[in-house]
């Protein structure tokens, strides 16, 4: 398994982490009496340990990897161990320059620098070496992925022609049903075992009927059905997620801010218009107290009658704090996920009342302002070909980690 990474809220997960790292540096001050430099895993006689499981674990909750962080983490550390074995046998040496390389790289798809990233990690209960091992692995990888395919990658000039001539088609179109579930710090633990639970649904009814019961949003009235959406409208994170389902499949547990969502498959179709994709979204988000209130929220319908577009939501915050109305313009990378979540649900001038903050104290009116389509250029016959070499890149090193594992001996404790 290839683990996708999402920047799009990291900063502030990492900043989010740093009051959770104050607890975990406790715990790894006692590291060896609780045991956790025992081996757990062993992969061809290598051994991972309960350590670096949970460093694993940590480190992908701060990144807001969707799925179970701890079942996830063993099957990163797995073939982390399997990649750096090819490596090595391979002749392949990753210098410490590659190292800190890898690491500049992931800190670019922050706002940090790479020396605040690796505080950033500390301080919510990453080392520096478990950052270290994680990009030396990716850099190794890489190396050996294109040491030994590149020349197989290159594509053909009839498949170049064919990829430019395929350009313009349409796009996917899902049909799902959603469960989101509000956390705060005090019913987390109930709401992951209930969510683990219901991710095991495979019954549209039964999906709808917990839905209804548990879930926070418009749609709850629904049974949690969603009308029929363009993939590329949701969030970059959710995609591979919706697409490794089939219709009935529901999705591991995905953590939110502030909550946790559960999404089913109900049907997936090719659609023969060219689906949209965007450069920028404009959006509105009006904080109201109270949370989920029927105070707040009659407010919030009041103030969704009285207004048609988010230019009117400033007459509403006349002469309140500055930080009561946000209006934000950001790539879709950028969106928070479950306001990308919202938005995708949103054509201009609606909105949505389903997100909290503050721990449910604090209601959320969100609006979709605009949205800004990509410019439609041509791409060059180079750029092209580029995209093309990546494409095979990733299906040989798919079919190569699936071979190793295949081949190693992997033993569980």
């Amino acid at each position: 398994m290839n683990l996708p990474l999402r920047f799009s809220s990291l900063t502030s997960r990492l900043r989010a982490g740093i009051l959770a790292g104050i607890v975990l540096s406790a715990i790894a001050g006692s590291a060896t009496a609780q045991g956790l430099f025992a081996p757990v895993i062993t992969v061809n006689d290598q051994v991972i340990t309960r350590y670096e499981l949970e460093q694993r674990s940590e480190f992908l909750k701060l990144l807001a990897v969707p799925g179970i962080p701890e079942q996830l983490a063993r099957e990163a550390l797995i073939e982390d161990r399997l990649k750096l074995q090819a490596a090595i046998s391979a002749g392949l040496e990753v210098t410490p320059e590659e190292i800190e390389g890898g690491i500049e790289e992931l800190s670019s798809r922050t706002d940090l620098s790479p020396e605040e990233f690796v505080k950033a990690l500390e301080q919510g209960g990453v080392s520096v070496e478990t950052l270290r091992d994680f990009a030396k692995v990716n850099v190794a990888w890489r190396n050996l992925i294109r040491a030994r395919f590149l020349s197989l990658a290159r594509p053909s000039e009839a498949e170049i022609d064919r990829a430019i001539g395929s350009g313009g088609g349409g796009g996917l179109r899902v049909l799902l049903s959603e469960l989101i579930i509000p956390v705060t710090p005090q019913t987390q633990e109930q709401v992951d075992e209930l969510a683990l639970q219901l991710s095991q649904i495979r019954s549209y009814d039964a999906f709808s009927e917990a839905a209804g019961k548990y879930s926070a949003t418009q749609t709850r009235a629904n049974g949690g059905r969603m009308d029929w959406i363009n993939l590329t409208d949701l969030p970059p994170g959710l995609r591979p997620l919706i697409l490794d389902l089939t219709p009935g499949e529901v999705t591991a547990p995905i953590p939110l801010p502030e909550a946790v969502a559960l999404f089913q498959l109900r049907a997936i179709k090719e659609s023969a218009v060219a689906t949209p994709r965007y450069s920028t979204i404009d959006y509105a988000l009006y904080y109201l107290p109270g949370g989920r209130t029927p105070e707040a929220l009659g407010r919030a319908a009041r103030i969704a009658n009285d207004v048609d577009t988010c230019d009117d939501l400033y007459g509403v915050a006349k002469n309140q704090p500055a930080t009561q109305l946000e209006m934000l313009s950001q790539k879709p990378s950028e969106i928070p996920r479950d306001v990308a979540v919202e938005l995708a649900k949103l054509d201009e001038g609606e909105i949505s009342t389903a997100l909290t903050r503050s721990n449910g104290q604090t209601l959320v009116l969100l609006m979709a302002c605009g949205r800004t389509a990509e410019a439609n250029e041509e791409a060059t016959r180079e750029q092209v070909a580029q995209s093309l070499v990546q494409q095979k890149l990733r299906a040989y090193a798919d079919s190569y980690l699936d071979q190793l594992e295949a081949e190693a001996i992997i033993v569980e404790r």
